[in-house]
């Protein structure tokens, strides 16, 4: 069988060891690292992502420079909007993938939200972007 990424590491990380940080991508979100940036040599991501009560997305289109972007949704609920597919409701159970380069934004989300992201590669670029031409309504 041939892998894709053979320089792993074994690790684990429990919920009790690694402190949520304000410092990540959005200031109304803080984060919980997985250990998988280190375990991978930064090839792939993890984190679990929480809402900061009271505080909320401005709500700007953008896109992320990377090859896999995946979402699924722990507690609360979370509503994107995706160019071409329209805003969407994931609450707790909800997955989605978001394909590399989608214009996307998050409208607004619960006090409780709770998210995992999974993404490869563990550090990539974001670009604001602006409203998409189309955008259904679901």
């Amino acid at each position: 069988m041939t892998r894709l990424y053979k320089n792993q590491a074994f690790t684990i990380c429990h919920a009790d060891s690694v402190p949520f940080e304000g410092a990540g991508l959005r200031p109304f979100f803080e984060y919980r690292q997985l250990g998988i940036r280190e375990a991978t040599q930064g090839a792939y991501g993890a984190h679990v992502i929480r809402a900061v009560p009271g505080m909320r997305s401005p709500a700007e289109w953008h896109s992320h420079d990377l090859d896999l972007q995946m979402v699924y949704v722990t507690k609360g609920w979370v509503e994107f909007e995706y160019e071409g597919e329209g805003a969407h409701i994931l609450r707790e159970g909800s997955c989605v993938l978001q394909p590399p380069g989608i214009r996307h934004r998050l409208v607004k989300n619960s006090d409780d939200m709770e998210l995992v992201e999974i993404t490869s590669p563990a550090e990539f670029s974001t670009q604001p972007e602006g409203k998409p031409d189309e955008v259904k309504t679901k």
